[in-house]
């Protein structure tokens, strides 16, 4: 293979990761914002199942209040009872005492569905604090990988920026200079495969003769269409099976 060719094609891999790298390092302060929404979403459920919890001890410290206060006014009527001198008077206490057993047995009720939702919410507060924890553990564990990967990333760039410089200073100025024009107009990618007679970027046809030149990969050849740099990958090779002869 042509000696700027093999070149081109290896600072091409070193850009392209480089720009990997670059794009990953760009993006840690959204992946980390998303941990920080899942944190905050898990803590919001906890906060809001306690909130719940309290709003059902709220009520149900409330209805208990009334039921003492009914059953405060039944004993109440039940003494005045024991003096009435009239059936009008009679009557009369007797529906007081009849009402406020109602609305005893209705807060009652109340009473018994509030315990029966509490412990359902209890089970929520326990469950959404064991989730919690569950998902403080994996933000932790996945911000001590992106801080790691930051490391490793920001070692590879100044791996690559210290290859690179050596693949330049040995480039042929006219080589390197196509290459990083090419590259500056085409996204950071100035070198292409040709196969099959296609450039496989632009996915034009090659002429050709020009598919002939690349394939032999002893020259600098750009795409007709999107001007990159041409390489070619020859197929492997197939390994001939050894011919074995019959003993005599």
């Amino acid at each position: 293979m042509h000696a700027d060719l093999e070149r081109v094609i290896a600072l091409q891999r070193l850009d392209s990761a480089a720009h990997d790298a670059e794009r990953r390092l760009a993006d840690e302060p959204e992946r980390v914002k998303a941990l920080d929404a899942r944190l905050e979403a898990a803590k919001e459920r906890v906060t809001s199942a306690k909130a719940r919890l309290a709003d059902n001890q709220n009520a149900r410290r409330a209805i208990e209040k009334e039921v003492a206060l009914h059953q405060g006014r039944l004993s109440k009527y039940r003494e005045q009872a024991m003096a009435v001198k009239t059936n009008q008077e009679y009557h009369a206490i007797q529906k007081e005492i009849g009402f406020a057993q109602t609305e005893i047995k209705t807060h009652e009720d109340n009473v018994l569905e509030r315990m029966l939702e509490a412990d359902d919410l209890t089970a929520l507060v326990k469950r959404s604090e064991k989730e919690l924890a569950e998902e403080q553990k994996t933000v932790d564990a996945e911000r001590k990988a992106i801080a790691s990967e930051h490391d490793e990333l920001r070692a590879s760039l100044e791996r690559f920026a210290a290859e690179r410089k050596g693949l330049v200073a040995a480039l042929d100025p006219q080589v390197l200079a196509v290459f990083e024009l090419v590259s500056k107009r085409r996204h950071g990618v100035a070198v292409a495969e040709a196969r099959d007679g296609i450039c496989t970027i632009c996915h034009v046809r090659l002429r050709p003769q020009v598919f002939n030149t690349v394939r032999r990969n002893n020259a600098i050849i750009q795409c007709d269409s999107c001007q990159r740099i041409l390489y070619f990958v020859p197929a492997p090779a197939i390994a001939t099976p050894a011919v074995t002869h019959p003993a005599q």
